[in-house]
């Protein structure tokens, strides 16, 4: 297996992690409702949800997860 002859410097490291960077992620204003929101999302305004600058689904709740199990280590 090859190993490198001498250490990389910081400097050259350095160079080769510039592209190494972070993208803003992508972000609309909706021409409807005016708010700012992912792209490709739905998003929740004043209740409803909107996707694609139209209302999908009017007076929307978030469903939660199944209850968990007791996990606080009391068995009596």
């Amino acid at each position: 297996m090859a190993h490198p002859k001498r250490r990389t410097s910081s400097a050259v490291r350095d160079k080769r992690r510039t592209h190494y960077k972070l993208t803003p992620k992508a972000v609309t204003l909706c021409p409807n409702t005016g708010e700012l929101h992912l792209r490709h999302k739905a998003y929740v305004v004043d209740g409803d949800l909107y996707h694609n600058g139209q209302l999908a689904i009017k007076n929307y709740t978030k469903v939660n997860a199944a209850p968990a199990a007791d996990t606080t280590g009391d068995d009596e």
